[in-house]
């Protein structure tokens, strides 16, 4: 199972996409297309750490608990918050309960409000270049790169938590900057 596979609708798609609905749905709207603004990258920075350790999916089922517990994933508010906030959040079943994590995300609001030209300007500069080769198989998509390497080490030297480049890997690849979606593919090959 390393290339594409055809859906119920016979629409080829990564085969991750056709694992699950809700894994559909995210591969054929979301993941791999640009996003910009600094609250939308920091939730998206948010949930790669919270994804570290478990499946993608687990997260994604409760992405809008975390939007709820988060207020939203606004840098302003979440870097407000104090510790009883962590103990609320500890106490949160709509969200993945690990205090590290929940830790981190409050100190990376504080992180991405602090700093100098925005997330968004932060992030953009490590985007991948847009003429590399698509990837025909699910082997050819590598976990880490030289850019998200350096991503992780720019974003670690502001300050920020639970950045690897492997996380920052699958940020970049989840918020469009790299294209790993296969070259037969329908969301690589139609027009997004």
């Amino acid at each position: 199972m390393s290339g594409t596979l055809a859906g119920p609708d016979g629409l080829l798609r990564c085969p991750w996409g056709e694992s699950a609905d809700d894994y559909r749905e995210y591969h054929d709207t979301e993941w791999g297309r640009p996003v910009h603004g600094d609250d939308a990258l920091f939730e998206r920075v948010c949930l790669e750490a919270f994804q570290s350790g478990l499946s993608w999916i687990t997260i994604l089922r409760r992405r809008e608990g975390f939007r709820a517990a988060f207020a939203g994933f606004e840098i302003a508010k979440v870097a407000e918050f104090g510790p009883a906030d962590v103990e609320l959040l500890l106490q949160d079943t709509g969200i993945i309960r690990n205090r590290a994590k929940i830790e981190a995300s409050i100190a990376n609001a504080r992180v991405a409000r602090d700093l100098d030209g925005g997330l968004d300007a932060l992030i953009w500069r490590f985007a991948g270049d847009p003429d590399r080769p698509a990837p025909r198989m699910t082997a050819e998509v590598p976990a880490v790169t030289p850019e998200s390497t350096a991503l992780a080490k720019e974003l670690k030297k502001q300050g920020f938590r639970f950045v690897g480049p492997t996380t920052a890997y699958a940020l970049m690849q989840a918020c469009g900057l790299v294209d790993d979606h296969l070259a037969d593919c329908h969301v690589r090959t139609g027009a997004r």
